[in-house]
């Protein structure tokens, strides 16, 4: 007997590093996920028979794209493969004596060749087609997001929204070929349509709810948290990957209470926006602690490899989890790769039969779905065993009675048949917006939302300039950049606090130089912040106008 389907969901987001630091923030952010994530995964998926239908959905935010297919990024990636295959070679001569120690920098180097010849001779360089490649043989369906991964249920006009979701719509266009059908918003923030101000600015009014935006272009459906479906208490997918959270240091008290609501992630419900209707799914929270949860989950299985310790020289990693209560690093035992193969059956199976049981206890008069999104970073990269896992899943799902489907190839056989409206909220710590707007962070908001209400006037009031428009598209891409969620997220963990403030400001600083050169204070190099900046081609001005 089916039990229903699982729409996993894959997020696939770097914020824009090209041309932005190295080490220990910068490019190899998007180095690394390249060699450990998107290749291997591409080629895992690829390596499935072609089904008739897709078995999940992949989201790709359109500034991930850009570097992509970006030619600097492509010969930089190759450098950065040379010099790990370089960093092994050292360390499996530093390690002749230590066998264990060897053995692994042996393996490491082996996986880099790998990465190598599939992105020279498999993929010929073209990652993007890759992804493509898995749309159009039907073996996963592509959707978009916003274009810099703006945090949209802050922003602080409605032509930014537009902007930030046509743009995707635009760039998933040139880059596949086809339109997409569903969206990422970005940490799943939402806000309804009704009354709101800026946070300490004492300006309220009406607004458009996020969702009359998506309708506006057509799109189909988009994934909110649990909570934002079900009510109750939302403590967020930050609090399990950054403990340090839960006290409230930073970003408030404590988890938020959300009104129950009776609904339920199992299936998905209408909401009506200006005529047109769009879908929404709920991400399931059991099986999103199955996979997210350090502490609960697979990924902090003792004989996993350990993410966070790496050799002080080289940066290979030859450490395994060993405690998932112990956090010290300096009793970390070695990393033991024959032993993994038998931890990632069981939990591969314990999975299956966890969506199962959820599936029979949930279904009804409706055929349910357990929609699991994740950050598709976590495989491979932050979880070195993760693809393997996926794939042992994706086996093991249909002997358990559950079909892998995307989520668009679910709705053309399982229409929504109730509405819904939603709450504000988000997938982040309390399920609000603490983790991007806090004490921490409203001096960089006050910034943005200057920056948008001199943007939207400048379209509106240079349209008839064509001698400014390279200048006011420029002065666009870098308010774009300013408002990716990223900086503040990287403010507020401080994982990259310092470097995330630079770039912030950065970018201001090149907005602010040619707004200047636009109101006629002065001249700007355009040529040299476009060789750094250098992005979305199919640029629409008209987004901005009021």
């Amino acid at each position: 007997m089916t039990a229903g389907a699982f729409g996993l969901v894959l997020h696939a987001h770097i914020p824009y590093v090209r041309k932005a630091g190295v080490w220990p923030f910068g490019e190899e952010w998007l180095f690394e996920v390249m060699a450990d994530t998107y290749i291997p995964l591409l080629r895992m998926l690829g390596g499935l028979p072609a089904p008739g239908k897709p078995l999940l959905t992949i989201g790709v935010t359109p500034v991930l794209l850009e570097q992509l297919a970006d030619g600097y990024i492509k010969g930089r990636f190759e450098q950065y493969l040379y010099q790990r295959l370089d960093l092994c070679a050292k360390d499996m001569e530093h390690h002749r004596d230590r066998p264990q120690r060897r053995e692994l920098a042996r393996m490491y180097e082996e996986g880099y060749h790998r990465v190598l010849s599939l992105f020279r001779d498999h993929f010929r360089r073209d990652l993007v087609g890759g992804f493509r490649g898995l749309q159009d043989s039907g073996r996963a369906e592509l959707m978009t997001s916003a274009a810099t991964h703006g945090y949209l249920p802050l922003l602080g006009t409605e032509s930014s929204i537009r902007a930030q979701v046509r743009l995707g719509v635009r760039s998933f266009e040139r880059h596949f070929g086809r339109r997409p059908r569903g969206i990422w918003l970005p940490e799943c923030g939402f806000r309804p349509a009704g009354p709101w101000a800026a946070p300490g600015s004492g300006e309220g009014r009406d607004r458009p709810g996020i969702d009359a935006f998506l309708a506006e272009e057509g799109l189909e459906y988009f994934v909110v948290d649990h909570h934002t479906i079900e009510g109750g208490r939302a403590e967020g997918i930050y609090w399990e990957r950054f403990p340090f959270l839960q006290r409230g240091a930073r970003t408030g008290n404590g988890p938020h209470e959300f009104q129950p609501s009776g609904r339920t992630t199992y299936r998905p419900y209408y909401m009506k926006s200006d005529g047109r209707t769009l879908a929404v799914f709920g991400r399931n929270e059991r099986t999103g602690l199955q996979v997210w949860s350090g502490e609960h989950g697979y990924p902090g299985d003792g004989w996993y490899r350990e993410f966070h310790k790496r050799d002080s020289i080289s940066g290979l990693q030859y450490w395994r989890v060993t405690d998932r209560q112990n956090r010290d690093l300096g009793a970390k035992l070695f990393y033991e790769p024959d032993r993994v193969d038998e931890r990632l059956q069981e939990n591969s199976h314990h999975f299956a039969q966890t969506v199962r049981g959820l599936l029979l206890q949930n279904g009804g008069d409706f055929a349910p779905i357990v929609a699991a999104p994740y950050d598709s970073e976590l495989f491979g990269h932050w979880w070195f065993e993760g693809i393997r896992w996926l794939r042992s899943v994706l086996e093991k799902l249909p002997l358990a009675g559950v079909e892998p489907v995307s989520l668009g190839a679910y709705l053309d056989e399982h229409p929504p048949s109730e509405m819904i409206s939603l709450p504000e909220s988000s997938w982040g710590a309390g399920g609000d917006h603490r983790i991007w707007l806090n004490g921490g962070t409203s001096w960089m908001w006050r910034k943005i939302w200057d920056a948008e209400r001199w943007m939207e006037h400048a379209a509106a009031s240079y349209r008839d300039r064509p001698d400014l428009r390279e200048l006011l598209s420029q002065a666009a891409r870098e308010l774009l950049l300013l408002e990716s969620s990223d900086w503040e997220f990287l403010v507020t963990t401080y994982q990259a606090r310092d470097y995330a403030i630079d770039r912030f400001n950065g970018h201001l600083g090149r907005f602010n130089a040619l707004r200047g050169a636009i109101e006629g204070r002065g001249t700007v190099d355009l040529e040299g912040i476009r060789r750094v900046d250098e992005l979305f081609s199919e640029l629409d001005l008209s987004a901005y106008r009021p």
